[in-house]
């Protein structure tokens, strides 16, 4: 597992491609979209007198900004009123001051939260602009929408009291009870608190209650003070390493500063806390390496309400991820991963899905039911197009696709031939030739609510980010900017109706939703093979 720092520091803006009163020729190079901040750019630039400027003040030095003075000198390079300044200017520039400000709580409510620096801001502007509410009855509407964000939010700044303590959420593969999974999902912040055991080498372990965010220092001064240590041991924290282990044996040594390291563990992996020395001799635990050969839950269970528990599941994950989550991921910013939490864990289900496909096609001994099995997983894979949940369609195919499985020659003859057509056509659906021009065309013509397949999201993100550089002579890309909000704004599209899915509340409904919801994978791929060759030994 390799660390990566990730954050972008601004998300991507929507500006108009023209100026009120600009002069021919002085036009941006390259084209930019109409948004739906043209409008106010246009009203925060039309009132200026010929010759004057923006001035580049940053809104924590603005304190007057909504003061009662009119002028608002935020807009003037001069520090008072220009020759052509009217009064009656006041208003327009105050309310498109304030739809930027709406428009920014709208947008990252559930973001500020996170960003103490921000909240100090929002809330000094927020008082200067109840200060201005009797002076502008026309900003009404716009002030008690603002009351009304602020006080959704709920932003915390640095001298005000920690809030009570939260409801402690349960990540995937943290399930203990059936209603933990059965809640509906809900966005993941840094400060969201989680329960997680850490492993010593003999296996033994502590279970530590821990903020997502937390760095990997803090982990081991919880593990440090959980084992009780005397005041002579406690010197052992710093002596102390947190190593990510893999049921294959793979270790990664975690650094003291990296944070929010629970949301990128591997499907099976496990934290150990040991000493430096003893990092070698770590071992998986042994029950991620059993197998338990039989029937299991997807043998009792239809395609259909597998398929529409997986869309349901997925859509939830989906719709939990803040669009600046995709713009962090790529542009592997200083702020570290707590930003993109949710993003990994959707990143961590796909992976999870494909193993499952395998696992199960692997687990069943007897080969008639395991051709059965397998037509039934392309009916899975059908169920989700239609859909539209194509993160779950393509990780059933490729699930199918993974050589372990694609090996068992025997089972894949006693397919229908049906079957083996509709898989074909999923296959060259899946195909990365021409740059996934195939997908691409059919994600085209579908219309919301739709789950993508995200990694494909995140590699046209990067490709933009990595082709071209966001400064460029000291000035800021914005054909690159706009390229990323095009990007992100088709993210929006897709979940800007709501998913209907009919799903009974009955017994075995739940019980269904349950399975769903933690499946029991194997990952290691090396077991995955020594199961696929005692199950057909030869694949010629």
């Amino acid at each position: 597992m390799q660390s990566r720092a990730r954050g972008a520091q601004h998300p991507p803006l929507e500006l108009s491609s023209s100026v009120p009163g600009g002069q021919p020729g002085n036009e941006p190079r390259c084209p930019v979209p109409q948004g739906s901040l043209a409008a106010l750019a246009r009203a925060l630039v039309a009132p200026l007198p010929p010759g004057e400027t923006f001035s580049p003040f940053p809104l924590p030095q603005l304190p007057g900004l909504f003061s009662l003075n009119p002028v608002p000198t935020f807009l003037l390079a001069s520090g008072g009123p220009s020759p052509g300044w009217e009064e009656s200017d006041a208003l327009p520039r105050k309310r498109a001051v304030l739809t930027v400000l709406l428009h920014f709580l709208e947008t990252y409510k559930g973001i500020l939260q996170e960003e103490e620096s921000a909240g100090k801001v929002i809330k000094d502007l927020y008082l200067l602009i109840m200060k201005d509410a009797s002076l502008y009855p026309e900003l009404e509407d716009e002030i008690l929408r603002l009351h009304q964000l602020v006080e959704t939010v709920e932003l915390k700044v640095p001298e005000e009291t920690p809030p009570p303590s939260k409801q402690v959420k349960p990540l995937f593969r943290h399930f203990r009870r059936i209603d933990s999974c059965l809640q509906t999902r809900v966005a993941f912040r840094g400060s969201d608190e989680i329960f997680c055991r850490v492993y010593m080498p003999d296996h033994s372990y502590v279970t530590i209650r821990s903020r997502l965010s937390a760095s990997v220092q803090d982990i081991l001064a919880a593990v440090t003070e959980k084992l009780q240590y005397s005041e002579e041991q406690s010197a052992r924290e710093e002596a102390l390493a947190l190593v990510a282990v893999a049921s294959s044996g793979e270790k990664a040594v975690l650094q003291p500063s990296e944070e929010c390291v629970f949301t990128t563990l591997g499907i099976n992996s496990h934290l150990f806390a040991c000493a430096k020395d003893a990092i070698e001799s770590l071992v998986p635990l042994p029950e991620e390496i059993q197998v338990s050969p039989g029937d299991t839950e997807i043998h009792r269970v239809e395609a259909e309400e597998i398929a529409n528990h997986m869309t349901a599941f997925h859509w939830e994950l989906f719709r939990c991820i803040h669009e600046l989550e995709f713009v962090d991921y790529v542009f592997h910013g200083e702020r570290g991963r707590r930003e993109t939490a949710n993003l990994e864990l959707l990143l961590q289900r796909c992976s999870e899905v494909q193993h499952w496909v395998a696992t199960e096609m692997l687990l069943c001994e007897s080969l008639g039911k395991r051709a059965h099995l397998l037509k039934k997983f392309i009916k899975i894979a059908a169920i989700c197009k239609q859909n539209q949940d194509m993160l779950s369609f393509y990780a059933v195919v490729m699930g199918l696709d993974n050589a372990a499985v694609s090996r068992l020659r025997l089972t894949w003859e006693k397919l229908p031939g049906k079957f083996k057509n509709l898989f074909r056509k999923f296959e060259t659906l899946t195909d990365p030739c021409r740059n996934h021009k195939t997908y691409r065309e059919v994600l085209s013509k579908m219309n919301p609510p739709l789950i993508p397949f995200v990694p494909l999201i995140l590699k046209d993100l990067t490709f933009v980010h990595e082709g071209s550089k966001t400064l460029l002579d000291g000035l800021v890309n914005v054909e690159k900017l706009h390229s990323i909000a095009e990007k992100v704004r088709t993210i929006r599209k897709y979940r800007s109706r709501p998913l209907c899915l009919d799903l009974e509340a009955s017994p075995s409904q739940l019980q269904t939703k349950a399975y769903v919801r933690q499946f029991q994978v194997i990952d290691n791929q090396n077991l995955l093979f020594e199961l696929s060759y005692k199950l057909e030994a030869s694949s010629q």
